[in-house]
């Protein structure tokens, strides 16, 4: 088994909200500013491919796993949701948050419907 898949692994199953990014990419961005919506910073996991020598070999594992390798992959839950523009579009129409709220990270207080 790779390191990278290990990592990846790891990280998606002991992190509710993930996402795979580099710091410099404006999807990766909208990505996160999605996310932040909903969360703060601190419920979020970030892994910023361009500060790691093994960023490469993550993104081949990524596409095996996901279908692709562009940056940002975001999972909740152990589950892939998509990209930036994804995770932008599932934002705006409600469904990140059901996801959110699925898997347990949102708060109480972040309820606006019962």
């Amino acid at each position: 088994m790779s390191a990278a898949k290990q990592l990846v692994d790891s990280t998606i199953s002991g992190n509710k909200v993930v996402i795979f990014s580099k710091t410099y990419c404006p999807y990766c961005v909208k990505g996160k500013r999605a996310l932040e919506k909903f969360l703060p910073k601190s419920k979020i996991t970030a892994i910023e491919l361009d500060g790691r020598n093994d960023g490469a070999a993550i993104q081949d594992y990524l596409l095996e796993l996901t279908g692709g390798r562009s940056v940002p992959r975001v999972f909740i839950d152990g589950q892939f949701i998509g990209g930036g523009d994804d995770t932008d579009a599932l934002a705006r129409n409600g469904k990140l948050e059901v996801m959110l709220r699925n898997a347990g990270v949102l708060l109480e207080h972040h309820h606006h419907h019962h």
